[in-house]
């Protein structure tokens, strides 16, 4: 049987099992009993945190509650001693080394960061930690730091972390009502139809054998489709590639990537869906990492609804291949 340690509130804790109070503040007002338990305890299993609300060991302002209970601003919330692995317990102990990220905007609600390619977002899948993980360790004194959307690894550009709860939820909603613009930079193989502007092509989301998630292109009718809405513009020509400027207006998994690889033009780099042997040439040439940057966003500040414009140029290693490209004959 594997080790334990106790953990109160996602630290290690004395040998001896201990009950921790945690008091709700304003900016988890109206949030999920689970939701406000598994932000809270780190390295817990949803399943154990789902486990003790429904044994009654968790309690609100001394009384049992479920799972969808709303909590409230002052609200006494009894968390019961909690157990996780000796490797979570080495993991909490040793946490994500701290990190700052170049700030594009930042104010009380939200921040901007420009996201290099090669850093998760998160960690999982492998992947010990990510951004969000770094940027808590680097501002302890935070109180509130969440992803409001994702970017794929390989993926460079803007990504929106909010600084508090209502800025997450008012931002989300609007990405979920495709409120925003989200403009993407790829460069891809082959010269791109100009007549060629949108990409209405269902998705759909499976696992290899080893556990590792891909997507690809289904029919409409089938029972998994995901509706999945790309326009594209090109931005430049150059010789053996096309400079496109990509909008999605539905958010799914690898989107971009596959949408385009299933037009004949993948992305350059793209070690998932793009041309293998082609990548191996453009590592000789300089590009190593997939030419995906995500350029531009618009959306409304959420507490002051003014459109708020941003914009991440291409980092270097992109911007040099384009430039060393040459340009394709008019």
């Amino acid at each position: 049987m594997a080790l334990v340690k106790h953990i109160i509130g996602g630290a290690s804790a004395p040998a001896s099992p201990q009950v921790k109070t945690i008091t709700v503040d304003d900016e988890s007002v109206g949030q999920r009993l689970d939701n406000f338990l598994i932000r809270h305890l780190k390295g817990v299993p949803k399943t154990h945190v789902y486990r003790i609300i429904r044994s009654g060991e968790v309690r609100v302002n001394k009384g049992r509650a479920s799972a969808d209970t709303r909590v409230s601003a002052g609200d006494a919330i009894r968390i019961p001693p909690m157990r996780v692995s000796e490797k979570m317990a080495e993991k909490l102990e040793n946490p994500a080394p701290g990190r700052e990220f170049p700030i594009l905007l930042e104010d009380e609600h939200f921040m901007a960061i420009d996201k290099p390619s090669g850093v998760a977002v998160h960690g999982g899948s492998g992947v010990s930690f990510g951004v969000i993980e770094q940027l808590r360790q680097a501002r302890p004194e935070a109180p509130f730091l969440e992803l409001v959307h994702r970017l794929d690894r390989e993926t460079s550009g803007i990504l929106l972390v909010a600084k508090r709860r209502s800025a997450l939820t008012q931002v989300q909603n609007q990405f979920r009502e495709r409120e925003t613009d989200k403009v993407y930079l790829a460069l891809v193989k082959g010269a791109w139809p100009a007549n060629n502007k949108v990409i209405d092509v269902s998705l759909h989301k499976y696992l290899l054998p080893d556990g590792e998630r891909r997507v690809k292109v289904v029919p409409n009718d089938h029972p998994d489709a995901m509706r999945s809405i790309t326009l594209v513009k090109i931005a430049q020509k150059l010789e053996g590639y096309t400079l496109l400027e990509v909008t999605i207006k539905t958010g799914r998994t690898h989107q971009i990537r596959v949408h385009l690889a299933s037009q004949g033009h993948p992305i350059a780099g793209d070690e998932k869906y793009g041309d293998f042997e082609l990548n191996k040439a453009l590592q000789k040439d300089g590009l190593k990492r997939m030419f995906l940057h995500a350029w531009k966003l618009q959306f409304h500040h959420p507490s002051t609804r003014k459109k708020v414009h941003l914009n991440a140029p291409l980092p270097p290693e992109l911007q040099s291949f384009v430039d060393h490209v040459t340009p394709a004959p008019v």
